[in-house]
C-alpha cells in the first residue's frame, strides 16, 4: 500500500464526518505535516502520513515536535486503518459523541 492511498482514504473519510482535510504546503519551510483535519468548533490536527511501516525523517520530527509544543495535535498515520478511529475520536472530542455510541 502507498502512501497515497492511504491520503485519499483520509481525505474521504474526513469529508464523510463533515470536515475539511486540507493538503498542506508552506513553502520556504520543508518537513510540515501533509495534511490538516478541519472540523467544527475550532478541532485542528495536522497529518503526517507515511507508507507503513515508514517513519518520519529527522526534519519532519523536528517540525512535528515544534506543533505540538504549540499545543497543536499531530498524528501520524501510516495504515487506513487508523483512520476511521482517529476522525471519528477527533470528531467527538467536545464531549457531545462518545466512541462506543454512549
Amino acid at each position: 500500500m502507498r502512501e497515497r492511498e492511504i491520503e485519499r482514504k483520509l481525505k474521504n473519510e474526513v469529508e464523510k464526518a463533515g470536515g475539511l482535510c486540507l493538503k498542506f504546503t508552506s513553502p520556504g519551510f520543508d518537513g510540515v505535516p501533509d495534511r490538516i483535519m478541519l472540523f467544527p468548533k475550532g478541532k485542528i490536527t495536522f497529518i503526517e502520513l507515511k507508507a507503513p511501516g515508514e517513519k518520519p525523517r529527522p526534519l519532519q520530527t523536528a517540525r512535528i515536535q515544534k506543533l505540538r509544543d504549540y499545543g497543536f495535535r499531530v498524528e501520524i498515520i501510516d495504515s487506513k486503518e487508523q483512520i476511521r478511529e482517529l476522525v471519528m475520536e477527533i470528531k467527538g472530542e467536545d464531549g457531545g459523541e462518545k466512541k462506543d455510541g454512549v
